[in-house]
């Protein structure tokens, strides 16, 4: 688990500052903003660059609340990740043309390493504790906008299969009012990446505060979804280019609609049979005759 996971659960950049004096605060602030310019500097590199001393360094991490310099590198590799821009990862990747595609095999690469950092850190359990929730919730609600909206849909779509009720909420409008009914004895799925899209993070808030169990789909530890949830799963969506990779994002929603078809194996079986009838012979197949 990464050591930054236990500071992130309760304190976010910001929050973190107002722990240091006006004049520390001042120090270390152009690391929070630009911590893709520090997250690879030795601790006395850092602090030549800030005008200060390593041993002040030291202190102004450690009063924030890491254990030592590693740790805060860590943290600013997740803030790096979590306030990237297109731009940046375009910038940053490897350069190739058709020829030599090393961009291609770069960003391959980053996949599969986005991806194997879920293997690493599985926790069946986990999966199976939110599954329980899932199938016991009265209501379902998928909350995410944008480039996330496509998560949504994918989730919806395979949880209705296999017979829960599920709703999904991906404007701005329906996120609001949506979340606003959602309580005691439901559940809210919300989904999004980097910094947090606000409707998602607001509806998200909203249904906590409500009463209902929320679970996240994030990227980072430090995401306000991380923060706000009950529980939640993170994805990277790290790349060497201007997009988001959802490769991890999405080995996570397939583990856990496994995890819910297995739950109550003989309901999803009823289910699947009853699907499997149109499957094989619904008139919206090609070739059908019906």
């Amino acid at each position: 688990m990464p050591r930054a996971k236990q500071f992130v659960q309760t304190d976010d950049p910001t929050s973190s500052l107002q722990r240091l004096s006006p004049r520390r605060q001042e120090i270390i602030r152009p690391i929070l903003k630009n911590p893709r310019e520090f997250v690879l500097l030795s601790v006395r590199s850092a602090a030549e660059r800030l005008g200060t001393d390593p041993a002040t360094m030291v202190r102004i991490i450690q009063k924030m609340g890491f254990e030592n310099y590693r740790a805060f590198q860590n943290f600013l590799q997740d803030l790096s990740i979590a306030n990237a821009t297109s731009l940046e990862g375009m910038q940053s990747s490897v350069k190739g043309d058709s020829v030599h595609p090393d961009h291609l095999r770069a960003m391959l690469e980053q996949d599969f390493k986005n991806l194997n950092a879920i293997g690493n850190t599985l926790d069946a359990k986990k999966f199976a504790l939110v599954a329980k929730r899932i199938h016991n919730a009265k209501r379902i609600l998928l909350v995410g906008g944008d480039l996330a909206e496509s998560l949504v849909h994918y989730l919806e779509y395979h949880l209705t299969v296999i017979g829960l009720p599920v709703y999904s909420a991906t404007t701005n409008g329906l996120s609001a009012h949506l979340s606003r009914l959602w309580g005691k004895g439901d559940v809210v799925i919300a989904i999004s990446f980097r910094r947090g899209l606000r409707q998602t993070v607001d509806a998200l808030q909203r249904a906590r505060e409500n009463g209902a169990y929320c679970i996240g789909i994030t990227g980072t530890y430090l995401t306000p979804i991380a923060r706000f949830s009950n529980e939640f799963f993170v994805g990277s969506v790290d790349s060497e280019s201007f997009l988001d990779s959802y490769v991890a994002p999405i080995a996570i929603a397939n583990l856990l609609l496994v995890a819910c078809a297995n739950y109550d194996r003989e309901a999803t079986l009823l289910h699947l049979r009853e699907a499997a009838k149109e499957q094989r012979d619904g008139f919206r197949w090609f070739g059908s005759t019906t």
